[in-house]
C-alpha cells in the first residue's frame, strides 16, 4: 500500500530526504508552503500531513481530510490544529518537542540580554550619527530574579543558561514537582508570588484557556515596579492593550516580545513601536540548526506511524485509542 503525504509548509529539504527514502510506501507531494484553497482541495487524498503554523488545520480542513491518519507538527505548538475535533475524527498529532529548545532558550537569553541593554535603540541611535550614552543606561542580570512561567523543556534550558549569569530562577508550572525544580536549582512557587517577586518574567506557557491573557491589567498589578518580560511562547498569553498601558504608567520598564497574538501584528498593535520595547518576528526557533531537526523529526514520525504503526510525541492520546 502507498500513502500520500502532504507538506503544505515550507520545511527544511532534509525532512522530504526522511520521507523519500521510504520509497514507493510514500506519495509525496510538497510544493511548499500553498495557499488555503490548494490546501483544501488536496488534503482530502492525504493520509498524513507535515506542517508547521503558517497553515490552519481547523474543523473545515479535518472535514475535507478524509483520509487523514496522522499530522506530524515541525516545532512544539499545535494551536493551529483543532485538536478536539481531530480526536474525534480518530486523527493522531505529534509535534516534535526537543528539537527548538535550545534555539528558543538562546533567542530568550538574547531578547532579556537586549531588553536590560536596551541593545535595539541602542544601536539604532548609532545608525543615526548620534553618539548617546546618557540614554541608554542598563541594568545587570547578575543578582536580578528570574521568574519562569512554564518549568518544561525550554523552560529548563532557560533556567541554566540564566544561572549562568548569577541570577536567582523562580518557576511557576502546575505539573512540575518542587523537587523537580529543586535538582535544576530553581525554587518552585505560587504564580502569584512568582509576579510579586520577579526583576524579569520570561514566559514558557502552552496556550490554554487557562493561560490566555494571563499576563493581564490585573496579573501586571501584582508585580514588581520595574519588571521586564520576555515572551518567546505565544502571544496570546499576553494582553496586549493591558502590557502597553503597564509600559506607558511606568509599572512594567520594557518587555521583549517574539510572539504576538496576531502574526503579522496589525498597524494598530499597541506594543510594536512603543518605547521600551524590543521585538522580533516569531524568530526563536528560526535557527538553521533547529529547523533541521523539527523537520527531521516530524517526518520520522510520520514513517513511523504509516508504516509501523509507531506514535511518539502525542498530544491527543485519546485518537490512538479511537
Amino acid at each position: 500500500m502507498t500513502y500520500k503525504v502532504l507538506v503544505p509548509d515550507n520545511v527544511h529539504p532534509s525532512a522530504l530526504d526522511v520521507l523519500k527514502a521510504a520509497g514507493d510506501a510514500l506519495e509525496i507531494t510538497a510544493r511548499g508552503q500553498i495557499p488555503r484553497d490548494e490546501l483544501l482541495a488536496e488534503i482530502g487524498s492525504a493520509d498524513a500531513l507535515v506542517i508547521r503554523s503558517a497553515h490552519r488545520i481547523d474543523r473545515e480542513a479535518l472535514e475535507a481530510a478524509t483520509r487523514l491518519r496522522v499530522i506530524a507538527r515541525a516545532g512544539v505548538g499545535v494551536d493551529n490544529v483543532d485538536l478536539p475535533f481531530a480526536t474525534e475524527r480518530g486523527i493522531i498529532v505529534m509535534n516534535t518537542p526537543d528539537g527548538n529548545t535550545v534555539s528558543t532558550a538562546e533567542h530568550t537569553l538574547g531578547l532579556m540580554l537586549a531588553l536590560a541593554r536596551h541593545v535595539p535603540q541602542a544601536h539604532q541611535s548609532m545608525r543615526e550619527g548620534k553618539w548617546d550614552r546618557k540614554s541608554f543606561g542598563g541594568v545587570e542580570l547578575r543578582g536580578k530574579t528570574l521568574g519562569i512561567v512554564g518549568f518544561g523543556r525550554i523552560g529548563r534550558a532557560v533556567a541554566r543558561r540564566a544561572l549562568a549569569f548569577e541570577m536567582t530562577i523562580i518557576a511557576y508550572d502546575p505539573f512540575v514537582s518542587a523537587e523537580q525544580a529543586a535538582a535544576a536549582d530553581v525554587e518552585m512557587v505560587a504564580l502569584d508570588e512568582l509576579f510579586r517577586r520577579s526583576d524579569f518574567i520570561t514566559l514558557h506557557a502552552l496556550l490554554t484557556e487557562d493561560t490566555r491573557e494571563m499576563i493581564n491589567a490585573e496579573s501586571l498589578a501584582k508585580m514588581k515596579k520595574g519588571v521586564r518580560i520576555i515572551d518567546a511562547a505565544r502571544g496570546a498569553l499576553i494582553n496586549e492593550a493591558d502590557l502597553a498601558d503597564a509600559i506607558k504608567a511606568g509599572q512594567v520598564a520594557g518587555a521583549a516580545l517574539d510572539v504576538f497574538a496576531e502574526e503579522p501584528p496589525g498597524p494598530n498593535n499597541p506594543l510594536v513601536g512603543l518605547p521600551g520595547v524590543v521585538h522580533t518576528p516569531h524568530l526563536a526557533a528560526s535557527t538553521e540548526d533547529a529547523q533541521i531537526m523539527v523537520a527531521v523529526e516530524a517526518a520520522q514520525l510520520v514513517v513511523d506511524a504509516l508504516l509501523r504503526g509507531e506514535y511518539r510525541n502525542v498530544v491527543n492520546p485519546a485518537a490512538v485509542k479511537a
